[in-house]
Parts: C-alpha cells; sequence; structure tokens
C-alpha cells in the first residue's frame, strides 16, 4: 500500500472522505509523529540494520549515521577471511566513562559509551585504538523512513499496515471537533491492533533463566 491508499481508509475509517490535498498533508504529518511513538513504544525489528565503523589509530569518538536511535549490539573485529575474530566490547554509562582515570590509554577498546545526541548519536571507545586494525560491526535500530511526498510505500512491515491504519483514523479523528465522538472506540481499535501487531514482531527463540544462588 502507498500513503495514499493508506491515508484514504483512515479518513473513511475515521468518518470521513480524504478529498483535499490539506486532508494527505495532515494524515502524513500524523502518521510521521505516530512512527516516532512507536520507535519510543521499543524494538521494531523491521528497522534492525547492520554496520561498521572502521577504528582509526589515536581517535576514540565516531559519528553514527544520523538516522541512528540507539544500537543493541556491538563487537570489535580484528583479522580478516579464516583469521577473523569478533571480540565482545561491552557498552557503558557516562558515569561509568567519566570515572575512567586516563580516557587517553591505547590499546584493543573493550567498553563503548554512546552519545545519544540531538543530531545523530556519537560513540567514545576505550582505550584509544593503538593501531588501524579494529572494525567496530554494530547492529542498530533506525528511525523508521518519512511518509515522504505522500505517494511512496510506507516503510511498514506488512503485518502493521493494520495497526498503521487503526492509529491514524484514531490521530485523524482528535484533530476534527465533529469525529470526536469517534475518538474512543478508534483508540480502541488501534490499542488492540497495536498489541497484536508486536506480539508477533518479536525475537522467537529459546531463553533460560538460572538463579544465581550465592552462600552465606
Amino acid at each position: 500500500m502507498d500513503f495514499t491508499e493508506i491515508a484514504e481508509e483512515a479518513w473513511e475509517r475515521a468518518g470521513r472522505e480524504m478529498r483535499s490535498g490539506y486532508d494527505l498533508r495532515t494524515a502524513r504529518r500524523s502518521m510521521n509523529l505516530m512512527t516516532i511513538e512507536w520507535q519510543n513504544r521499543g524494538i521494531n525489528l523491521w528497522t534492525i540494520d547492520e554496520g561498521s565503523v572502521s577504528l582509526a589509530q589515536g581517535v576514540a569518538q565516531y559519528d553514527l549515521p544520523a538516522d541512528t536511535i540507539d544500537l543493541l549490539e556491538q563487537v570489535i573485529r580484528t583479522g580478516s577471511g579464516s583469521q577473523q575474530q569478533d571480540l565482545t566490547i561491552s557498552r557503558i554509562s557516562v558515569s561509568t566513562y567519566a570515572s575512567i582515570p586516563n580516557k587517553t590509554n591505547t590499546g584493543r577498546p573493550i567498553q563503548l559509551w554512546i552519545e545519544r545526541l540531538r543530531d545523530n548519536p556519537r560513540i567514545n571507545v576505550w582505550p584509544v585504538p593503538e593501531s588501524n586494525d579494529y572494525t567496530l560491526r554494530y547492529w542498530r535500530l533506525r528511525r523508521i523512513e518519512d511518509a515522504g511526498s505522500g505517494v511512496q510505500t510506507a516503510d511498514m512491515n506488512f503485518r502493521f499496515l493494520p495497526c498503521l491504519v487503526a492509529g491514524l483514523a484514531y490521530h485523524i479523528a482528535m484533530k476534527v471537533p465533529e469525529l470526536g465522538e469517534r475518538v474512543g472506540m478508534l483508540k480502541a481499535v488501534y490499542d488492540e491492533q497495536f498489541d497484536m501487531a508486536a506480539g508477533e514482531d518479536r525475537e522467537k527463540t529459546p531463553a533460560r533463566f538460572v538463579p544465581r544462588v550465592g552462600r552465606y
């Protein structure tokens, strides 16, 4: 479905036909805000990307792509081919990074602090790389793409299309006074559709929990 079809369906569910260019623009604006809301709710699996940063000798700070929300996992890669190794690098907080006595120590990076800045996230590795032999491999959450001019296909997994339409209808009804009586019903449908889609959009791997019992 392209965005025009999504907007038409949402307007009809809200109780009106989409008749003007402004109707399309206000729906597009609501969709962009709603997808940001989804990213605040949690992980959307179709927005996970893999990327890399080549670490340079003596350089501790590196910028991530501007559409990066956060990193999920990261490793330090050394070597290539059959000699390639992925080594653990731990993510630390600003407090832990601030407490490091000498932030200019060199060696293989073992810790990473992410500054989640306004324009794009920035990473700080420690120790500072002592050579050009390291690559940071990461798995990130990226932003859902905006609706653009309104004719593009939505950047959305097909399982979320019913949720997208239901949520857009709810947001449209909130902005039109004469549709106010439908807001409660549309909100209930939106919440139901989001719970169904989010429940399906998850990792399906076995998990094992082992209690840690200490001795006294």
